[in-house]
């Protein structure tokens, strides 16, 4: 069927939700990851309910037309972007809390509301929603679902797939389907429900979930920040605060060149050379208690310790881990990667990190959940395109990270910038395994084609 065709079915059935200005089309090209796909999609489609999406989908099913699913466009591995002969998919405007159960601690919510946005709302019954990506105040829930997000505080309170009782979700024929549960226990037949986190589109579109909430945590948080002399003695010092036994709630590490990179943007008086510097951030009734124990632990293993004095302290202090992207963005062009590695392999990581700069003559900026083993290093260039030979520097350091016992993707999930590396993680039997289950949700192959899997 031809494009005009496509379109006209998608306006006689959606109207005004169909909008094929030059700007919106190139919008969807891309995300935050700063790929962009090679053409513009045939049209985005701007949902507001699950009836929007069905219709889409069973226009896409009945045409053979790709859909890409969007949200806000933040997903660093160009898993939403939308390219020639797609529809891509906004559900961006489904952004509703449709039910709060402080008693039941779920609440049920559209995909398109903004993670920092249900959070103010749920603050006034005194509840929250765990997953803190650093894109909290611009990121959705459905991406936020659909790319397994974790954050900042994961390390102590779980990542997106430990906050989710249930999807609602449209199959690539238009049919809409639930899983999972309100109660906490469910295991009746398969886990469908985590099967969708982390999927990026490929198994179906994301039109509702059922969230699992926590209790705002009593007593007071306190905040504190070691340097160190280079990244090995603090990655050493923060693997030393995990074997310690003491679990906070953020743990956040920055290297030498990221650190100097955000205090010239926040415009504070430019760090040592070479230093490195951990935030530590603990939280609840012992959290005095909790610091002060991290703080001797750290100063022993060589780093000069400051805990701040007050809440206001501690929010400027992790501003300047927060303010991480930002600066990086004033350096070039950044594909910011996303590897996980055990926490105890942290150092030989950050050694493996300064190896493949050496053999490879490029800069790696690298800031690290060291909380949870989870490492961003940052490659910096000029122009939209990633070099080759910035490629050739990453398959080196994803290698090593396999190698060390550790992940692809700890939390931006693979998209098309890292799915020529899948099956060296998986093996050829499990990336058949996983190949197949995407067939058997898509058997014409419409969701999302191209991302994740090479082919």
């Amino acid at each position: 069927m031809s494009d005009d065709a496509i379109l006209t079915l998608l306006r006689e059935a959606l109207s005004d939700r169909v909008d094929t200005t030059p700007a919106t089309l190139d919008a969807a090209r891309a995300d935050k990851s700063g790929h962009a796909a090679a053409g513009a999609p045939l049209a985005v489609v701007h949902a507001r309910s699950i009836d929007d999406v069905q219709h889409t989908m069973r226009i896409a099913h009945r045409t053979g037309t790709p859909v890409v699913t969007r949200g806000a466009g933040t997903g660093l591995a160009g898993g939403a972007n939308a390219g020639a002969g797609e529809i891509a998919l906004s559900v961006r405007g489904m952004d509703r809390i449709l039910e709060v159960r402080p008693d039941d601690l779920l609440a049920v919510v559209e995909p398109g509301i903004i993670n920092a946005d249900l959070n103010n709302v749920l603050a006034a019954d005194g509840l929250w929603w765990a997953p803190d990506p650093a894109s909290r105040a611009i990121s959705t829930v459905g991406g936020n679902i659909a790319t397994g997000a974790g954050g900042l505080l994961c390390a102590k309170y779980g990542v997106v797939r430990d906050a989710v009782l249930g999807v609602d979700v449209v199959l690539a024929d238009g049919t809409l389907v639930r899983f999972g549960h309100r109660s906490v226990k469910g295991v009746t037949g398969l886990d469908l429900t985590s099967l969708m986190i982390g999927s990026e589109g490929t198994l179906g579109v994301i039109v509702g979930a059922t969230l699992k909430l926590r209790r705002r945590v009593p007593g007071h948080a306190r905040t504190l920040t070691a340097t160190f002399p280079d990244v090995r003695a603090a990655a050493v010092a923060s693997a030393a605060v995990t074997a310690s036994g003491v679990q906070p709630a953020i743990m956040e590490l920055m290297d030498a060149a990221s650190l100097a990179a955000v205090h010239a943007l926040l415009e504070l008086p430019a760090p040592t050379p070479g230093e490195a510097q951990l935030t530590v951030q603990t939280d609840g009734p012992a959290a005095d208690a909790e610091a002060e124990s991290i703080a001797a632990t750290l100063a022993a293993a060589g780093g000069l310790v400051r805990l701040a004095a007050d809440q206001a302290e501690g929010e400027r202090l992790l501003a300047i881990r927060r303010s991480m992207h930002p600066a990086m963005e004033t350096l070039g062009t950044t594909l910011i990667e996303d590897v996980s590695v055990p926490r105890s392999m942290l150092p030989a990581m950050f050694d493996e990190i300064a190896r493949v700069e050496r053999e490879h003559g490029l800069p790696i900026p690298t800031v690290c959940h060291a909380g949870d083993g989870n490492l961003h290093p940052n490659f910096v260039f000029d122009g939209p395109d990633v070099p080759e030979e910035v490629w050739h520097a990453a398959d080196d350091l994803f290698r090593s990270a396999l190698r060390l016992g550790g992940t692809l993707t700890g939390e931006h999930g693979i998209g098309v910038l890292k799915r020529r590396w899948l099956a060296d993680e998986l093996g050829d039997d499990q990336w058949r395994l996983q190949r197949e289950i995407t067939r058997v949700f898509d058997p014409t192959g419409i969701l999302n084609p191209g991302k994740v899997f090479t082919h």
